[in-house]
C-alpha cells in the first residue's frame, strides 16, 4: 500500500494538487497547533487507504480550500477538471448541513448526505474528513466538543453504518460516545467491567476448543478471533432489554473466518452438534444479506459450562466487507507497465454480484454505475420524489421534489409562511415560486402583517402549505376594522439599487397594509431600471392613493401606477 507522500513523489497530479492546497492554507493553524496542511493530507491518507480513485485524493487534499481559502472552484476546475471540482463541491455543501440534537432531524441528515453528495465519493471523503476530526477533537472546546461529537455518534457514524463500512463507524463511536453522552458512558464502564472481563476469559478459553473442532471435521479456516461489543452498540441494546446485562448474549461473540460458503454452513452445523443453539438465535445473514450487504452466520449456543455465547462464521471476503464496506468493493484496472497505476486506474466494483450492496444500500430502481464510469448521481426510492434544503443555520428541511420557498417557509413555521414575503435561494434573491433542489440553502424575509398572496395557491406543493394558506385568506375578503377589503396593484418603474424593494415594503408596512404579491422583471423602456407589481388590499381607494404618494417619494422611483386588481 502506497503512503501519500510516496504517492505525492509519483504522481504529478498529485502532486500538483498538494502543492495548491500547501499554498491555499499557508499560515492556517488547527486548533490544535499544527499546520491546516495536516488535516486535508489526513483525510488524503485515509481516502488512498480505502483504495479510492485519484480524483478523490485530490479533492480530498483540497477539500477545504473553497470553503476557508481564497481559492476558488473555478481555478480548482481549470486545473483539475469538472470532476474535482463537483467532488470538491459536494463535500463543501455537506459541511453546511448541521445536527443540533433534535431526534427528529437526524434522519434527514443521514439521508441529505447521501442525496446531495450526488457521487458516493463525496460521502466517503466527508466521513474520512470526520474522521480526521474526531481523531482530534481533544483540541477543541469543550462545549464544541459536545456539539460535534454528538453530530458524529448519531449522523456520521450511523451513515458508515449503513455503508457497511463497521470499522470506521466503530472507531466514530468509541470516540464520540463518551464525549457526547458522558453520563451514560461512566455508567457503562461502571457497570459492565467486571461482566465484560469475565466473557472475554471465558471467549479465550473457547477459542483452542472451536479451533480443534473445526480441524478435526476438515473446515479449513484462517482465524477465529474473539469480537467485543462496543460500549455505544452496548447501551443501545440494554435500552432495549430494561438495562438487564443478562439477555445480552452477544457482550463477547467469538468469530470464525473460514474459506468458503460452504465451509460457513458445515462448521455452523459442527457448531450445533456439540453444543445447543437458542431457538430464535440463528441468523443466516448469508441467503439474505443485511441491507447494506453484510454477510455471515450468527449462531447463539449453550457453551461449555452451559454458559451462553454467540459464535459468528463468514469468508475472509465477507469480513473484508463487513469491516470496510463500500470501500472494499474498489478495484482498479491497473497497468502492467507503470507504478503510476491509481493516476491511470479507473475505479469500478470489483465483481458485478457484489453491486448487490448497493443496490441494496441505496434501493436504487435503476442498475448502479458500471465499470466504465463510477458512481455518476445515485438516487434511491425514499428519495426519489424528495428533496433536501437547508436554513442558513444547517437544519436540514426535508419537501416533494418541485416544492418552493413557501412550502419551505411553512414547514420551518406556519408564521414564517404567512409572513413570508421574499427569499434568497444560495445567496440570490429569487422569486416565491422557484422550484427548490437538494442543497439549496433558503433563506425566507418576513413582513410583519404580511398575508399570503392569492397566487401562492397555484405553486405550493405541500398540503401544509396549501393548508395554512386557506385558513388564512378565507375571511381576507370579510370584514376588517369594519370596513371591506379592495385589492389594488401598484405597478412602479424604479432603478434597479440595492434596498429599494426593502424601502418599498417598509413604507406598505408602517401603513399596516399587506401584499398579496410581488413581481419584479427587467424594464426594456429605461436602462438600468426595473417594473415591479405589488398587489395589496386595502379599505378604501384614498388610502391606496396616500400609499402611491409616499412610495412616489423614494430614492430611485421613477414612477408609480396605481390601478384595481381582481
Amino acid at each position: 500500500m502506497k503512503t501519500l507522500l510516496e504517492l505525492i513523489k509519483d504522481s504529478p497530479l498529485v502532486k500538483k494538487a498538494y502543492d495548491m492546497a500547501l499554498l491555499a492554507h499557508k499560515g492556517q493553524k488547527r486548533a490544535s497547533g499544527e499546520d491546516y496542511i495536516t488535516h486535508p493530507m489526513a483525510v488524503a491518507q485515509t481516502v488512498l487507504d480505502w483504495h479510492m480513485d485519484e480524483m478523490s485524493i485530490i479533492a480530498a487534499l483540497l477539500h477545504d480550500t473553497v470553503e476557508d481559502t481564497p481559492l476558488t472552484l473555478d481555478k480548482i476546475k481549470k486545473e483539475f477538471g469538472e470532476k474535482v471540482a463537483f467532488l470538491v463541491a459536494g463535500v463543501t455543501k455537506l459541511g453546511h448541513a448541521k445536527y443540533r440534537g433534535e431526534e427528529r432531524e437526524v434522519e434527514n441528515m443521514r439521508k441529505f448526505m447521501l442525496a446531495v453528495g450526488g457521487d458516493i465519493r463525496v460521502v466517503l471523503i466527508k466521513l474520512a474528513d470526520r474522521l480526521h476530526n474526531m481523531r482530534t477533537i481533544k483540541a477543541l472546546k469543550p462545549e464544541k466538543q459536545g456539539r460535534i461529537a454528538l453530530e458524529t455518534l448519531e449522523v456520521y457514524a450511523a451513515l458508515a453504518e449503513r455503508l457497511g463500512m463497521y470499522d470506521l463507524a466503530s472507531e466514530l463511536e468509541e470516540i464520540s460516545f463518551p464525549i457526547a453522552k458522558k453520563k451514560e458512558y461512566q455508567w457503562m464502564i461502571d457497570t459492565i467491567k467486571d461482566k465484560y472481563e469475565e466473557r472475554v476469559a471465558y471467549a479465550n478459553h473457547i477459542k483452542p476448543i472451536i479451533s480443534k473442532l473445526l480441524a478435526n471435521n476438515g473446515i479449513k479456516f484462517s482465524k477465529i478471533d474473539i469480537r467485543a461489543k462496543k460500549l455505544v452498540s452496548l447501551y443501545r441494546k440494554l435500552l432495549k432489554y430494561e438495562m438487564n446485562l443478562e439477555r445480552v448474549y452477544d457482550l463477547i461473540a467469538i468469530r470464525c473466518i473460514v474459506n468458503s460458503v460452504e465451509d460457513c454452513y458445515a462448521a455452523l452445523g459442527i457448531i450445533h452438534k456439540n453444543w445447543l443453539p437458542l431457538p430464535g438465535r440463528i441468523k443466516d445473514y448469508i441467503a439474505f444479506p443485511k441491507a447494506n450487504g453484510y454477510r455471515s452466520l450468527h449462531t447463539t449456543v449453550f457453551g461449555p459450562e452451559e454458559k451462553v455465547m454467540e459464535v459468528q462464521i463468514r469468508t475472509a471476503q465477507m469480513h473484508n466487507e463487513a469491516e470496510n464496506g463500500i470501500s472494499a468493493h474498489w478495484a482498479y484496472q491497473k497497468n502492467k507497465d507503470t507504478k503510476n497505476y491509481i493516476r491511470r486506474g479507473i475505479a469500478s466494483f470489483a465483481k458485478a454480484d457484489e453491486l448487490q450492496l448497493i443496490k441494496q444500500l441505496k434501493d436504487l430502481k435503476e442498475n448502479p454505475p458500471n465499470n466504465e464510469e463510477f458512481a455518476t448521481l445515485v438516487k434511491s426510492d425514499f428519495l426519489e420524489d424528495r428533496i433536501l434544503t437547508l436554513t442558513p443555520k444547517g437544519r436540514v428541511i426535508e419537501l416533494p421534489s418541485g416544492a418552493t420557498p413557501v412550502d419551505f417557509a411553512y414547514h420551518v413555521h406556519s408564521e414564517i409562511g404567512n409572513t413570508c414575503m421574499s427569499c434568497r435561494v444560495n445567496g440570490l434573491v429569487s422569486p416565491l415560486s422557484t422550484p427548490l433542489k437538494s442543497g439549496d440553502v433558503v433563506e425566507i424575509m418576513t413582513q410583519k402583517n404580511k398575508r399570503p398572496g392569492d397566487e401562492w395557491l397555484s405553486f405550493v406543493k405541500t398540503s401544509l402549505a396549501r393548508e395554512h394558506i386557506r385558513k388564512v385568506q378565507k375571511d381576507k375578503n370579510k370584514v376588517l376594522y369594519g370596513e371591506t377589503l379592495k385589492k389594488y396593484e401598484l405597478r412602479l418603474i424604479v432603478e434597479d439599487r440595492v434596498g429599494l424593494l426593502n424601502d418599498v415594503t417598509n413604507v406598505i408596512a408602517r401603513m399596516k397594509i399587506n401584499i398579496n404579491h410581488h413581481e419584479s422583471r427587467e424594464d426594456h423602456t429605461f436602462a438600468n431600471h426595473k417594473m415591479l407589481k405589488i398587489g395589496f388590499a386595502v379599505s378604501n381607494y384614498e388610502k391606496s392613493k396616500e400609499l402611491s404618494e409616499k412610495i412616489r417619494k423614494l430614492k430611485g422611483v421613477k414612477s408609480v401606477e396605481c390601478h384595481p386588481y381582481s
